[in-house]
């Protein structure tokens, strides 16, 4: 870093105060901070040591992110979806999703409970509408045609 070990230490306390709030993917992380001003070499060095100390851990980041998600009852292809686009990779997603040892169609017949109740499907343009609603929280096919046949 070319500012100094002042500029250096704003950042690292930067870098720390996200990090205490939640975990961040390396790769949001820099975002933010990068979004903040601080240029990209000096951010990508800095996160980059954070994750060395242990600090800053994609795999925490990505158990953290699948329990949230999967309490707010969405599916594991919009998971892993979200998680491809905050940088984690595929194996790692799927190693965050089978840790957590959903029973995704429970979770999928849970939700559709909560949001139809016992209300029986009307016609096949009802049916439609609830297989995209099941589609868009991320449930797989499979549980969707389990859930509506």
């Amino acid at each position: 870093m070319t500012e100094g070990p002042i500029k250096r230490a704003e950042l690292r306390e930067a870098a720390l105060r996200l990090l205490a709030r939640r975990e961040h993917s390396f790769v949001e992380l820099v975002h933010k901070l990068g979004r903040r001003g601080w240029p990209e070499s000096d951010v990508q060095s800095m996160v980059s040591e954070l994750a060395e100390e242990n600090l800053q851990s994609d795999e925490r980041f990505a158990e953290s992110y699948v329990r949230s998600r999967v309490m707010k009852h969405y599916g594991p292809v919009r998971i892993r979806a979200e998680l491809g686009e905050r940088g984690i990779d595929r194996s790692a997603a799927e190693r965050a999703l089978r840790e957590e040892a959903v029973d995704w169609f429970a979770l999928a017949a849970d939700w559709y409970e909560r949001r139809y109740g016992m209300q029986p499907v009307d016609d096949l343009k009802d049916k439609s509408r609830r297989q995209q609603a099941l589609a868009r929280r991320g449930f797989a096919h499979e549980h969707i045609r389990e859930l509506l046949d």
